[in-house]
């Protein structure tokens, strides 16, 4: 008989009642007992041919060719065996109920290949079927050779039919037990990938697709219902800064934070989402915009200026946070058109300051594709080889030797001509690009510094480093290169920081210029007494120059303010040996009071404006050839 009749033939079984006689009949209770002495006998003798019955089982897997993994025929195997002795057991006499707990854990291998995957529900069912038929040839062989009579090997083929009908249905069981929990974890999967494609994965905010289908959504009813729409564009301010002093963990900690709080002052019938980066977005419609877009903006400003705590307790660090927000208010076309805008705007309240809101108006728009255009051409401008260096000459105040120079970067754009620092540069520091642009100086000052020197004049190179630069070690590595592929010797070089960039991490900071000092490099703090610093922290720093800002040097003749200013911190400079150099220099009256106050070092117009490298070596040249040369106006750059 096949697989598959048998498989019918299974299912269709009635339901056995033992005893039971060849014709069918109910034997009474009364009877004989020696029909039950057989089938005793008959369960002990099964229970020692088990080996059998799964050696039969096995043979006639073997011969269908349709052989599973070796490990999912051990199991099949273990389940021939278990099943075997709990019908054995059976029909030696125990009850049925002891015969299932033995049984059980064959369901449990079922419960197993069906979670695993590893056997498909038809080659399950052959498998029992197969085992069934393996079990009645040695239930009969053994009858045969116990010489038992037809009733009692009925009795047994019965009770075999039963188990196999019991096997069948918990197997059954067990693969849709397994099948339920399979299609309710797809649904569940199903649910947190349309989750993960609409929400941010870190903050759990709504992320862009979201947004953009919400503010379509909304903009439709405010045609239809003639009421205000906005979108409010948040922009953390100096992340990036967090990111690359403290690391990505804590960056990632407090844009959670930053989602929370930001979530606890929006009104529940507005949207807050997470467009990316350091980038939210808050959309809002009509009652919340009753009082303006402007309040709600006050409203998320004022939620951040509580200090952030991040880390763990032990070591937890403090950050004040602050933010830019752009706002758009009115239809648009496209809602990306409305986001569009308050980004626009955005970037606006960053070029105002930051830490402010600014509302979009129709010009932004022109100053932002001219940004963008600026940007580009930025972008493509060291590539195309336009940025050059120009070089302003410092002089020692007690002699007029000059003593060094100072490199500055100037952009001749092949589009726009000569573009000046302070429309670009800027634009470097917020784009990163500053960063590779400012290995690139370093690496030409460092050469022409080398070269000037090879040529008999004794002079230090010094260049300008920004914030982004000295966030990471990786100006460390630059600054070791360019002297290592310049030949400049360490002392040489001096690298110029201004006053905010040294207290915006102060501890980072410090660490970095210790590394950098030890390489034999001069650190001077630029634009000093502009920023925030103490003199206590000037201690912290391994600092070998002050520059003192020109707006403290202009027109001192006639301010008395700045020239006590000037008078203490000279002497401030002698007590510390730290050396002073006074920026800007313009009037020989100036020149004058800064000698009297023994200020050591001086650049400035009158001595020379930022000159290229042709009238740089000539200026140089000039002053070796005369001993005492006399104060000139140099040729200018333009």
């Amino acid at each position: 008989m096949g697989v598959e009749s048998r498989l019918v033939e299974a299912m269709l079984a009635p339901e056995p009642r033992l005893p039971v006689d060849v014709a069918g009949t109910t034997q009474a209770s009364a009877a004989s007992t020696e029909p039950v002495e057989d089938l005793r006998r008959l369960g002990e003798a099964l229970k020692a041919r088990t080996e059998d019955v799964v050696s039969g089982m096995v043979l006639r897997t073997t011969q269908s060719g349709h052989a599973l993994d070796d490990m999912v025929e051990d199991s099949f195997a273990r389940v021939g065996t278990v099943s075997t002795v709990a019908v054995a057991r059976w029909m030696a006499g125990e009850s049925p109920e002891v015969a299932r707990e033995v049984g059980r854990e064959s369901w449990h291998i079922f419960g197993q290949l069906a979670a695993q995957r590893a056997a498909p529900l038809n080659e399950v069912t052959k498998r029992c079927l197969r085992w069934c038929d393996a079990a009645e040839d040695v239930v009969r062989e053994t009858a045969a050779q116990l010489d038992l009579s037809r009733e009692v090997l009925a009795q047994a083929l019965s009770m075999l039919q039963r188990s196999l009908n019991v096997t069948l249905v918990r197997m059954c069981e067990s693969f849709e037990a397994e099948r339920r929990l399979a299609d309710e974890q797809l649904a569940h999967r199903q649910e947190e990938l349309a989750f993960m494609a609409t929400h941010d994965s870190l903050t759990g905010l709504p992320n862009r697709t979201l947004i953009v289908d919400r503010v379509e959504q909304m903009l439709a009813r405010a045609r239809r219902s003639q009421t205000p729409v906005a979108a409010l564009f948040v922009d953390l301010d100096n992340f990036k800064s967090i990111n690359d002093t403290l690391g990505h963990g804590v960056g990632d900690e407090l844009l959670q934070a930053v989602a929370v709080r930001l979530d606890s002052v929006v009104r529940a019938t507005d949207g807050l989402g997470r467009l990316g980066g350091d980038e939210f977005v808050v959309i809002a419609e009509e009652l919340s915009l009753a009082a303006g877009p402007e309040l709600i903006a006050e409203r998320l400003l004022e939620a951040l200026k509580q200090p952030f705590t991040l880390g763990e307790p032990d070591d937890a660090t403090s950050l004040i946070v602050t933010a830019s927000v752009g706002i758009a208010a009115g239809d648009r076309a496209l809602a990306g058109d409305l986001l569009r805008d308050a980004d626009i705007a955005m970037y606006r309240a960053k070029l105002d300051g930051k830490n402010r809101y600014v509302m979009f108006e129709s010009g932004m728009q022109d100053a932002a594709q001219r940004r963008m255009e600026l940007e580009m051409d930025l972008r493509v401008a060291l590539k195309n080889d336009e940025f050059f260096l120009v070089y302003q000459p410092t002089f020692d105040l007690r002699d007029m030797s000059p003593t060094g120079v100072e490199a500055l970067i100037r952009w001749d754009s092949q589009t726009r001509g000569v573009v000046q620092p302070d429309d670009f540069i800027p634009l470097l520091e917020e784009t990163g690009l500053i960063t590779e642009i400012g290995k690139w100086v370093l690496e030409q000052a460092c050469r022409q510094g080398a070269a000037w020197r090879e040529a008999g004049y004794e002079i230090g190179m010094a260049v300008n480093v920004s914030a982004r630069q000295l966030d990471t070690d990786q100006l460390i590595a630059d600054i070791e290169g360019a002297l290592s592929a310049s030949g400049l010797a360490p002392e040489a070089l001096t690298i110029e920081i201004t006053e905010t960039t040294l207290m915006r991490n102060a501890e980072e900071t410090a660490r970095r210029l210790v590394t950098i000092k030890e390489l034999g490099v001069r650190i001077a703090i630029d634009d000093f007494g502009t920023g925030y610093s103490s003199l206590a922290h000037l201690q912290q720093f391994p600092v070998d120059a002050l520059k003192i800002d020109r707006s403290f040097i202009s027109g001192l003749t006639d301010n008395h303010e700045g020239e006590t200013f000037i008078h203490t911190l000279v002497q401030l400079g002698k007590d510390l040996s730290i050396e002073t150099l006074a920026e800007g220099i313009e009037q020989p009256q100036e020149l004058t009071v800064l000698q009297g106050e023994q200020c050591d070092s001086g650049q400035g117009f009158l001595f020379a404006r930022p000159l290229d490298v042709d009238a740089a070596e000539a200026f140089l040249r000039n002053w070796a050839e005369n001993i005492t040369p006399a104060l000139a106006q140099a040729p200018q750059h333009t």
